[in-house]
Parts: structure tokens; sequence; C-alpha cells
């Protein structure tokens, strides 16, 4: 008898939502927890920002590999492994007694990062072509969900005085048993016909990439920063219980799941560029906010417009790279992933040094000029859709939803 879902049955495009949402709770268990790491190893920020470069680190020698890796290896079976071991890495850093035990382990979190970002991504590109409809914000909407829920256990986890062990122990049960469940079945999604896979390992950013990279930087360093430092930023600013400090993570996943859900048919009815603008705009206004709020409610506010700010951002910026011509879409995925996942993963951990010199507001603020330059790069969609006919898959989607 067989027990579990038979992904092979599910509409395509939950089995996407289901990944990205069982990635992503796995993905963030661990930033809830981080204040209590520090803590527990009594680190500075500095001190902690250099651990969490270990995320960078992994994750940068995983995209180098990953058109490479997926010749190889299944999408199903990188998703089966790579989450369950993500969980299980923090269960082993949470051990860790200095900032370098902990900047060890998190490389080996980074490597299985890596993977997962070209494969779900690729694979909510290709159900897009597969199914006519434009799915790629709402999958991150749900990675979103992830991020909130994860947020909620770890807020709670930590008002309770759990371990953090026991924490990561009981995610990466859930975690498992969920990937189990959903992906033992799992048929991938046929590659777009445009797409040619004769390319093999690490390929660097072509123009347009950059161009798109440019678009991405503040959301990416806004959400990253959010998710490392937005419970010490409360903590060490406004000496909230715990539970409230966890709301500014809680809050800023919660508000971006909610634009990314509806995301869709906004981008259809207004456009990407329409879409873009007020989601910078709505991005520079929560950093302001957070920069210089007066008390802990006027910072919940900020870090919520945050991300809704980022919501659209990074999703329209993987549909243009993947859609593109020039190279195999795992290439552009790959080549815009590593660029933006630098300042996701790289830029907020530095902030860390940043932070204990100046203070951490003044890390936050820093964010304010690549707002700007992301608002002067929205023409790189724009050059993108022109070159890759996008419009064929804007214009027949979610009228069937």
């Amino acid at each position: 008898m067989q027990i579990g879902l038979r992904s092979g049955t599910l509409p395509a495009q939950i089995n996407v939502y289901l990944m990205f949402y069982i990635y992503a709770l796995a993905l963030g268990s661990i930033f809830p927890r981080l204040g209590d790491l520090q803590l527990k190893m009594h680190l500075g920020e500095a001190a902690l920002g250099l651990a969490l470069l270990g995320f960078a680190l992994g994750t940068q020698i995983s995209l180098a590999f990953a058109n490479t890796v997926l010749k190889y290896v299944s999408a199903r079976k990188i998703i089966l492994i790579s989450i369950p071991f993500l969980s299980f890495t923090y269960i082993i850093a949470s051990y860790a007694h200095n900032s370098w035990q902990l900047f060890l382990c998190l490389i080996f979190s980074g490597l299985a990062i890596g993977c997962l970002e070209v494969v779900i991504n690729l694979e909510a590109d290709r159900t897009e072509f597969k199914i006519g409809k434009r799915i790629m914000n709402r999958s991150h909407a749900f990675w979103s969900l992830g991020f909130f829920s994860a947020g909620i256990l770890g807020a709670w986890a930590g008002s309770m005085n759990i371990d953090s062990h026991w924490h990561f122990t009981i995610i990466t049960v859930m975690t498992s048993i969920g990937c189990w469940l959903v992906f033992n079945d799992f048929q991938c999604a046929p590659p777009r016909p445009n797409n040619s896979n004769d390319k093999q390992g690490f390929v660097l950013p072509s123009k347009g990439i950059i161009f798109i990279c440019l678009f991405t930087l503040s959301a990416m360093l806004l959400e990253g920063a959010g998710a490392d430092w937005s419970i010490i930023f409360m903590r060490d600013n406004f000496n909230q219980p715990v539970f409230v400090n966890g709301l500014a993570f809680i809050l800023g996943a919660l508000s971006q799941a909610i634009c990314r859900f509806f995301a869709d048919s906004l981008v259809e009815r207004l456009g990407a560029v329409k879409v873009s603008k007020i989601s910078i705009a709505t991005l520079g206004a929560g950093a302001l906010l957070i920069t210089f709020s007066p008390n802990a409610f006027m910072a919940l506010l900020g870090f919520s417009l945050a991300g809704a700010g980022t919501a659209c951002i990074f999703p329209l910026a993987m549909s243009a790279a993947a859609q593109r011509t020039d190279r195999p879409a795992t290439v552009n995925l790959a080549s815009l992933a590593q660029i933006s996942f630098v300042v996701f993963l790289l830029a907020p951990p530095l902030l860390g040094f940043i932070a204990e010199a100046y203070g951490i507001r003044f890390s936050f603020a820093l964010s304010i000029p690549l707002i700007i330059l992301s608002w002067f790069s929205i023409s790189s969609l724009v050059a993108s859709s022109n070159d890759n006919n996008l419009s064929k898959i804007t214009d027949s989607t979610e009228n069937s939803a």
C-alpha cells in the first residue's frame, strides 16, 4: 500500500507551491533564533555577521555548479535530499560554541540552498510555460508563507524557552515527512522548447542578466537584512518581549506573502513596470521608517512595508531571466541567483560589522541608495520582455484561474 500524496495527480502548479512552501519553512527556521544563538555564543554583531557569511560561501559554491548537477541528478532527488539536509544543518549549527563553528555549519546549509534555488525557480518557470499561465509571483507567495510559518514557530519556541536544537529537530522531522509525502512521486515539467542545455559549468552573467540583477539589489538587501537583523534590531532598540521582537520577521514575511499571492493578477492589469515602481516606492518608505523609527510600532510598520515592497521584485526578475533565449534557462537563473544572493546572503552579514561600528539603524539606511538604483533599472524588465516575447505569457494568465 502506498501512503502519501501522489504529486503526479496534483495540478502542476500545486506541486510548485508546495515545493516553495516546504523549502522556505526549512530555510527560514533559523532566522527567528539568530538572536538566541547570538546570546548563547556571546557574539557581537560583527562576529555574528562573520558566521553568517557561511550561508553566502556555501550558496555561491553550489550555484557555480548547479547547471552541471542538474544534468545528472533529477530535480525530485535534489528536493528530497536537500530540504531535509538543510534543516539538519541547523541542528548541527545550534551546537556551535563560537562564530567559526557556526560559519562552517552554515557553509553546508548554503550548499543545499544554492541547488534548491535553481531547481524550484526553474520548475516554476517551466510550469508557467506548460500550463500557459503566470505562477511565479504566487509561487514566491508560498515561499513567503513558509517564511511566515517559520517565523511564527520560531517566535513561539523562543517565547516558550524551547532550546534551538529541539526547535530545529522538529522542523527537520516536519520537512522530511512533508517532502516524502508530496514529492516521492513528483514528475518535473518539461523544459521550454527554446532553452537547450548544451552549455556546462559556470557561466558569467550576460549583460542582460547584470541589468536585471541591478534591479533586484535593493529588495535582496532588505529582505536579507530583515531576515538576519530585524529581531535583533527590535531587541536592541526597543527592548520588547521576545514574541514582539519576532513580529518584525513575521510581519515582513506575511505582508510579502499577501502581496505575492495577488501579484500575478496585478501584473496582468497594470504591467510589470507599474508594479515595479509601486514596489520600489513601498520599499523605500519601509526603509525610511525602519531607519528613523521612534518606537516599536513604527519599526514594525516599516518592516511590513519593506516586506510588501520586496514581494514582486525578485519573482519578476526570475521570470525575465528564465525566459531569455540567449542561453539555457538553468544558466541564466544560476547567473541571476549568484549575483542576487551575494546581496541576500553576503551583504546582510557584512552589515553586522557596520552595525557594531555605527549602529544597526545605519545598516538599514545603506539600502536607500540601492533602492534608487533599482528605480533606474526597471527598464531591464522591459528589455527582457521585448527580447523574449514575454507578453505571450502575460496576456494569457490568471483569466483561467
